[in-house]
């Protein structure tokens, strides 16, 4: 049996750019994607925290160590400068590949810098107060 799990997660980027007038995608730091693992043209799903908005494109490599989260193309009209998103990739592997598998989480502030990473999601709310 096949599983999909989360593969990797950039939490809380915030949108530098929103390009209606651009062929589709996502450019994204290509350090930022070098460090989550993620690979340029692979299928992404994006979550916008400040409007709920949840959408489907593939990322593009922007230039490393740029902070550039630029939406584009029609999905321009989900995500606007200083938005905050979730970026999450998934994979699918058999029962005992997931039985090892630890996704890549990278955490951000306001400035698109990495602040910590992690395998793991805190699941008590005790735990989720000491990451903050």
């Amino acid at each position: 049996m096949q599983v999909t799990l989360l593969k990797s997660k950039l939490h809380r980027v915030t949108t530098t750019h929103a390009e209606l007038d651009y062929e589709g995608s996502c450019a994204i730091d290509g350090h930022l994607l070098d460090v989550a693992g993620i690979r340029e043209y692979e299928q992404i799903q994006i979550y916008n925290v400040n409007n709920g908005e949840r959408f489907t494109t593939y990322a593009i490599r922007a230039e490393d160590n740029s902070g550039i989260i630029s939406v584009n193309g029609a999905a321009a009209h989900k995500a606007n400068p200083q938005d905050l998103l979730i970026i999450a990739t998934y994979v699918s592997m058999n029962e005992a590949e997931a039985d090892n598998f630890k996704p890549k989480l990278v955490y951000f502030n306001d400035k698109n810098e990495i602040t910590h990473t992690r395998n793991t999601i805190p699941t008590q709310m005790a735990d989720i107060s000491k990451a903050s």
